[in-house]
This record gives structure tokens, sequence and C-alpha cells, in this order.
């Protein structure tokens, strides 16, 4: 996976930080916006967001909005109008349907959070257009949802500009394909701005930070993150940092982890510590006893809800990004992660990660956490059991 030199990278840590930034590029936009996100919920931030975009379609600018059928179930019919009167062109990928969650192939999701403003400007993260301090299945939270985003400029924003907008015409293919419109389907295929044969030249820009948008899928992009995970994890030399929300790696993955522990990195973890679904909090804990085993730190975060997907190597790699490390992320969501080798950049992330283990998070214990109680042993296994059955049945193994 190439980096690229030329970036201008800005780390936003939450939504404080994230949303002015998403709407004064949205407000300064004078062509075209596209924005992808797995949950658009319209709250006191989801509307400022939203009343972002309308304006800018108001004002000619083509705005381009994808959002998940699972993440984003229903769009309030106040803002499906408003949407409709002021031009924003809007999708929402794969709902659930009338079966639901019986049909497998349903489980595949948008997952990414990204954003492209005028070609110029990008964004990509963590981060839903959800209050930091809102969850819609827990209502009002005590503490910020803890996330990140990046903002960048450079090379790399033509590759996630001709992403959204080759996801965006196959989704249009589709729709027109389901309703036996064939010859609009050629016509959509034909646009060049939606091809993958005529992608945007990136500009060549010497000095800046090196960086690269890293994208996964289930077509080309099958297995790019988890193996930017492992390369940085296999050149690691003293220190692998590591935040995420949904964590169950897989046995490549967890070897690389045990690996590196043994050969003297300091690893450490900062997993979700709240119990938020039964899955992802039970499923995760079969696996945290051999890498306690082997010298890996696990600290829970206990001030609110993690919702991060990030990682600092050595002081000088670091991620930003959509992708948990669980099945899901990794073998059937659509993700994005920003990778950058820079020393700075990494830094600040450290930083805020590091001020989160040492205020924020409670480590576990290798003895403690082997004695727990045997009613949630078995709730673990019987969660990863459930989880390595539902993959079976999508044909994929982990």
């Amino acid at each position: 996976m190439p980096l690229t030199a030329g970036h201008n990278l800005q780390l936003l840590h939450g939504g404080a930080e994230f949303f002015p930034s998403l709407v004064a590029a949205i407000d300064g936009a004078e062509q075209e916006v596209w924005l992808e996100t797995y949950i658009f919920y319209f709250d006191a931030s989801g509307e400022r967001v939203a009343a972002a975009l309308e304006r800018a379609a108001l004002r000619g600018v083509v705005v381009y909005l994808v959002v998940d059928g699972i993440g984003t179930p229903v769009v309030p019919v106040e803002w499906v109008q408003r949407f409709g009167q002021a031009g924003v062109r809007w999708h929402q990928f794969s709902p659930l349907g009338r079966w639901g969650l019986l049909v497998p192939v349903v489980w595949r999701r948008m997952h990414r959070k990204l954003c492209v403003v005028d070609r110029e400007v990008a964004f990509c993260g963590g981060i839903n257009i959800l209050d930091d301090y809102v969850d819609p299945s827990y209502g009002a939270l005590e503490s910020p949802r803890f996330d990140f985003a990046v903002r960048v400029t450079g090379p790399l924003v033509a590759v996630a500009h001709q992403t959204m907008a080759l996801f965006w015409g196959r989704l249009q293919i589709t729709r027109q394909l389901e309703h036996l419109k064939f010859d609009d389907a050629h016509e959509t295929w034909k646009n060049p701005d939606l091809h993958p044969a005529s992608p945007q030249p990136a500009r060549i820009v010497r000095g800046g930070v090196n960086a690269a948008l890293v994208l996964r899928d289930n077509v080309r992009n099958r297995n790019r993150i988890e193996r930017a995970y492992l390369k940085a994890i296999a050149d690691a030399r003293h220190d692998v940092l590591i935040a995420n929300a949904y964590f169950l790696p897989g046995g490549k993955l967890r070897r690389a982890l045990i690996h590196a522990a043994r050969r003297g990195v300091r690893v450490r973890l900062l997993l979700q510590g709240r119990y938020e679904y039964f899955m992802q909090y039970h499923g995760a804990r079969p696996v945290f006893g051999v890498l306690l085993a082997a010298g890996v730190e696990i600290h829970e975060y206990s001030a609110g809800f993690l919702h991060a997907k990030v990682a600092v190597v050595d002081d000088r790699w670091a991620t930003v990004g959509s992708s948990n490390l669980d099945p899901l992320s990794f073998l059937l969501a659509r993700e994005a992660n920003v990778v950058v080798e820079d020393p700075t950049f990494a830094n600040a992330l450290r930083i805020s990660l590091l001020a989160a283990i040492q205020t924020q998070g409670v480590q576990l214990e290798p003895k403690a956490y082997a004695a727990r109680p045997w009613h949630q042993r078995f709730l673990d296994r019987l969660a990863f059991g459930v989880m390595r059955l539902a993959l079976f049945l999508t044909g994929r193994s982990y």
C-alpha cells in the first residue's frame, strides 16, 4: 500500500471539533459535496449538517448523500421533503426490507464515514452524523462519545472522490435496473465521472505528510485495512497503541499482537468498557485471555462509549478511520481509513489515547480476568459461537 506525499492533515477529536469543520467546508463548497455515513441521526448536530447540505444544494452545489439502511433506518419526513425541495440527491444503502436480518446478504453494510468537498478537501474517520451526547438506543449520554476523524487535503482526496463517485454510480445503476430502466443504466455507466477507468488525476505535491486512503469492500479491496494493521504491527519496534470500539481480531491479527508483545514491544489496547451490544461485548472476551497471557495490556474505557477506530505504532505510523477490528468490519462492511506516516500527527493522536488510558481506562488484570464468574464465561463463549455461526452462514471464515 504506497503512501504519497503532499498531504496536510488535521486530527479532529470528537464531534465538538468535527462538526464545525465539516459544516464550514460544506458552507464553502462551490461545486459539489459528497457525503457517506453509517448513521445520520437528526438530532441537533445532525440537523446542523443537514441544513448545511440543504444550503449548498439551494445555491447550486451538487450534493450527494449516502446513508446506511441499518444505521439510518428512517429519515424524518420533514427532511425528506426539504432535501427534495433543495435538490439534495440522497440514497439509503441496503435497507433491511421484509425479511430483515434473516437474509445474510443484507448483513453487508456501508460503514464508511467519508466526505469530499469540491475535490479539494476530504474528511475520514469514525464519527457518524450523530451528537456526541446522544445515542439512538440509549438516549442522552452523561459523557461524550470518544471518537476521531481527520480533515485532509492532498492527493488522497482524488482517491476518495473517485471511490464515492463510483459507489454512487453503482447504486444508481442498481436502482435503474430494478425499475427496468436499462437505457438510463447504460447512460449512467458511460458517465466519465462515475467510471473507474476515468479517475481524476492526483496532483503531485512535494513535501507535506505521507498518507493514503485505505479502503475495504467486497470486490477489489477485501483485506487492505487488515493488511495495513498487520504490516505496521510486524514492523513495530517498541510501541503499539490501538483504540477500537468493537474488537474481535481474527487469527492473523491476534498472532501479530502476541508476537509483538513477546519480542518486547509494548502493546496496549483501549477497548469498549461499557456494555452496549451483547454480541460485541461478550463475543470479544474469549480472545482476551491469550492476549493477556502474552503480555498485551488491555484497558477498558469507562467514562462513556468508546467509538474510535485508531492506532499509533512507534510514534510514526497512525491510522484513523471507520474500521473496527472485528469480523463485520473486515469481512462484510465497506470501510475507509486514512493511514499516515508522520511523527507530529502520530504524536498528537498518541497523546489523546494515553490521556484516555490514564484518566478514563481500567486495566484488566490477567488473574482477575481468568477468575471471572462462570456465567460470564458462558455468555462470552455463547456470543463467540453465535458470531462464528453467523459468519459461516455468510460463507466467510474468520
